[in-house]
């Protein structure tokens, strides 16, 4: 039988959508364009990951443009992309699906939708129930991925950087940073609430890195590893990174104050960064696999950080960053940092 030109589409061509945004604004402008009255539309996904419950995407039919939002643990399946369109016209949703964690697809209309109408967007949703499957393994892969392994990372890995050796040279500021005395806090210290410390230490440090656009390559203990990759001029990778550091220890003087008052010992740390290039990319075993940086500017800022104690201060800063910065830094002189070749300019910040 002939179909409309939507569920047609949704039958032969719709499972090679290649991401849920392109999926939204293909098939509302195909609703559109057979006569529906849409004045946008949302799509929403349940992935699996720490925090983020849902991810939505919402799509204005006045521009053909589609933004992504979050939706968080606790908050109907529905709530984020229903708000946005009750905002802009009369809604119609459809779940697809039976189960709790069934995509979502909502629609809003220029007016409200006669029954004719509600019926054919519901027939739509039933058409997409097979690739909005498809679509959302893939947003459950990618959560769980980006959860691992950080979003550009993880963008990587499912583009299919998946052989070991290959990855890319990049140019970036990175940020390398500790707890102080962590092996005797931890001695002293119930597991239980010792974790409970090392989870609000990386929020701080993680929360900074993520503000400022960068991304937390990996956790090593107590400590982080993040880069601001210099997707323009490196000042202004450069300015992120001293932006995120000083954000951490804003937060983290904030933590202590709450731990003084709950009778804990405060969390101090080291923190370092530096500018230079790295391979980014996979590195390891044969059958196991981690996707980071290596080369001699990961090395030398995990130096840099470890100076941060000897010097008494919690940043250090190399001449690298300072010479792509118009941040006031304080000099400190140059120090030779173990096993790297020449001597190391050091700055701190002026309030440090």
């Amino acid at each position: 039988m002939d179909l409309p030109a939507p569920l047609a589409w949704l039958v032969d061509e719709a499972g090679a959508s290649p991401a849920p945004e392109r999926f939204l604004a293909e098939l509302g402008g195909r609703l559109l364009a057979d006569g529906l009255p849409l004045a946008g539309g949302f799509l929403s996904l349940a992935v699996p990951h720490p925090i983020i419950a849902r991810r939505i995407w919402l799509w204005r039919a006045e521009t053909g443009t589609v933004i992504e939002s979050l939706g968080f643990a606790g908050s109907p399946p529905s709530q984020a992309g229903h708000d946005w369109l009750t905002g802009i016209g009369p809604v119609h949703e459809d779940i697809v699906g039976t189960a709790a964690d069934s995509p979502v697809l909502g629609w809003a209309g220029t007016r409200p939708f006669d029954p004719v109408e509600t019926g054919r967007l519901g027939q739509a949703a039933r058409f997409a129930a097979a690739p909005l499957a498809a679509l959302a393994a893939q947003a459950a892969l990618a959560a769980l991925l980006e959860a691992y392994l950080g979003r550009r990372s993880a963008a990587r890995v499912q583009a299919g950087a998946l052989h070991r050796g290959t990855g890319e040279t990049i140019r970036a500021a990175l940020l390398c940073a500790d707890l102080r005395d962590f092996t005797a806090l931890s001695e002293e210290t119930e597991p239980t609430a010792m974790i409970t410390a090392l989870d609000a230490w990386f929020d701080r440090v993680a929360g900074a890195v993520h503000a400022f656009g960068g991304e937390v390559l990996k956790f090593i203990g107590d400590g982080v590893l993040a880069i601001f990759p210099a997707t323009g001029a490196p000042g202004e990778a450069c300015e992120a990174a001293l932006r995120a550091v000083a954000a951490a220890r804003a937060g983290m003087a904030h933590l202590d104050t709450v731990r003084q008052a709950q009778g804990l010992p405060p969390l101090p740390f080291g923190a370092a960064l530096h500018f230079g290039e790295m391979l980014w990319g996979n590195i390891g075993a044969a059958d196991r696999l981690d996707f980071t940086a290596i080369g001699p500017a990961v090395n030398l800022v995990s130096r840099l950080e470890g100076l941060c104690k000897p010097l008494g201060r919690s940043v250090l800063i190399s001449g690298a960053v300072a010479e792509q910065t118009t941040t006031a830094l304080l000099p400190l002189g140059e120090h030779p940092l173990r096993g790297i070749a020449a001597p190391c300019t050091v700055f701190t910040l002026p309030d440090d």
